[in-house]
């Protein structure tokens, strides 16, 4: 399985999107300070979705990341979950 996810940092002032094949371990990994973007926080997951074609979920990432439109969507979707 191959995931794209939305994470919110605990003083709700980021939010990160990414891609993994293992999502528990990539949450683990941004909490202990092993991403540049994210080192210094500690991270919720918001959102995620699964995917069993890594290109449909690389495809779906940036998307999300390129596509204003397509990200505004995502967080109108998760508006009462990011509480921005």
């Amino acid at each position: 399985m191959y995931y794209v996810y939305l994470l919110q940092n605990k003083s709700k002032t980021k939010t990160y999107l990414g891609f993994s094949q293992d999502l528990k371990k990539r949450l683990k990994e941004h909490n202990s300070g092993r991403s540049l973007y994210t080192e210094g926080d500690e991270w919720n997951l918001v959102y995620y979705e699964a995917f069993l074609s890594e290109l449909d979920a690389r495809r779906r990432e940036a998307k999300l990341k390129q596509n204003r439109n397509a990200k505004n969507c995502l967080f109108k979707r998760v508006e009462n979950s990011l509480e921005m």
